[in-house]
Formats: C-alpha cells, structure tokens, sequence
C-alpha cells in the first residue's frame, strides 16, 4: 500500500497499486526451472518417423518405447538392446507387467517386414499390447488444394 502525501489537504490519500515486481520474480524461476526440467523428460534416440493423420491418443505419464533405428538396431527406452535379449530387457523394464502398452517406434527407412519381424518378438515375448508412433501430420497438409 503506498501514501501519497498531498500538500493541499491535510488528509493522507491512499493509492491503490499492485506491486507486480515479485510475482514477476517467482514466474522467472519456474520458466528457468521448466527450461531444464524439459529436455531430460524426452527420449533422446534419434529417428525419422513416418507421418500419421490418426487421431492423437492420450498418452501415459511413463510410457515405455521401443525404437527399431535406420540400422535396425533397438533400443528400449534408452537401453540399446538385441533382438536376442529384447524379452528379458521388456521383463525388467515392465516387471514382469505384460498388460503394459508398448509403443513402438521405426524409423521410416525401416521395412515393414523388419517392423513385423520385431512385433512378433513381442508378441512370442506375450507383449500383445503395443501402439505405433508416427509423427501428427499438420491440418493444413491432410487437406487436399484444389486448383482452379
């Protein structure tokens, strides 16, 4: 609250002001605080998806993803992994959960026989719940132009 002193009056005057100084403070520390947190919340395997116009799904707070790269090497999560080791790697990456969704990533230089040689390993691993990844394709670009 802050008082205005008027010479004319003999009366103290109040102006009604709102001292936005440390709201402004507290608003700069979360977004530096938001900076760093963000990128460590991302996966940080490179890889060219495909692109897809379906609708996007709700997505669980700690999902678990399993990327086939351009050399079809895979990678759970972070953890580079070999085909041979991909179910206990799913094993002790869900313990042992096998109702937990599995969203599969490939790069879009990947075969789709590569793609469901990789699937049927999760499958025979008894992972039968498993999401595709694609990248959202824009409004703009699924909208067919026409010309004149």
């Amino acid at each position: 609250m802050a008082v205005q002193l008027d010479h004319r009056d003999d009366d103290l005057a109040e102006t009604h002001e709102i001292n936005v100084t440390p709201f402004i403070d507290v608003i700069l520390v979360l977004l530096i605080i938001f900076m760093v947190a963000a990128p460590l919340a991302t996966v940080d395997v490179p890889v060219d998806l495909p692109v897809s116009n379906a609708a996007q799904q709700p997505r669980p707070d700690r999902p678990l993803y399993l990327t086939i790269k351009a050399d079809l090497g895979l990678t759970l999560g972070e953890e580079t992994v070999t085909r041979e080791r991909l179910a206990a790697a799913l094993d002790r990456a869900t313990d042992r959960n096998r109702e937990e969704r599995i969203f599969l990533r490939a790069d879009q230089a990947v075969a789709y026989g590569d793609v469901m040689q990789v699937m049927n390993a999760l499958r025979a691993a008894g992972y039968f719940k498993v999401a595709l990844v694609g990248l959202e394709q824009a409004a703009a670009a699924a909208a067919p132009t026409a010309s004149p």
